[in-house]
């Protein structure tokens, strides 16, 4: 089981674990440098406090440890993308599926979005089996990047 939470500063140092290695094989980043990842937390904290809010991002945690994150990002004022990303010792447990359903709750619930996109990487069929788990629609392919899309239950889906 995981808990979403909002970060604070001490955890650049579990954010800098996470962004490193295997972990970044599909999103096209280097490994964060300390500063970075505080860079990353004081950006997602200001973003917390952003009126109106456009950007959530969460720490994904599992008995107090931070194994990744979480992020939505309006791009329209009704429609979202979402985004994760998981330390590489927490792959294969479910973590990122259960991360990505409270996501979309708190989404769907809390805010004004009706529909959010995500995409993956071609050669990442493991993120493809998240989406999907969560029941994205596979929506085709762009810029080579398999695309999904979900509507909030309760909205027209056209």
């Amino acid at each position: 089981m995981i808990e979403l939470r909002e970060l604070i500063m001490e955890d650049a140092p579990a954010l800098q674990q996470i962004y490193r290695g295997a972990s970044l094989k599909y999103i096209e980043r280097r490994a964060l440098t300390l500063d970075e990842a505080v860079d990353l937390v004081a950006h997602t904290l200001a973003c917390a406090r952003a009126e109106p809010r456009d950007r959530w991002a969460f720490g994904i945690a599992a008995e107090d440890d931070l194994l990744g994150m979480v992020r939505l990002r309006c791009r329209t004022e009704r429609h979202a993308t979402i985004s994760y990303l998981l330390r590489e010792d927490s792959w294969g447990r479910g973590y990122a599926t259960q991360a990505v359903a409270g996501m979309l709750r708190h989404a769907f619930t809390t805010t004004g979005i009706t529909s959010v996109g995500a995409r993956h990487h071609p050669d990442n069929t493991a993120s493809g089996r998240v989406l999907q788990k969560n029941n994205f629609i596979y929506r085709g392919t762009r810029d080579g990047w398999p695309s999904y899309g979900i509507h909030r239950p309760d909205s027209s889906t056209s």
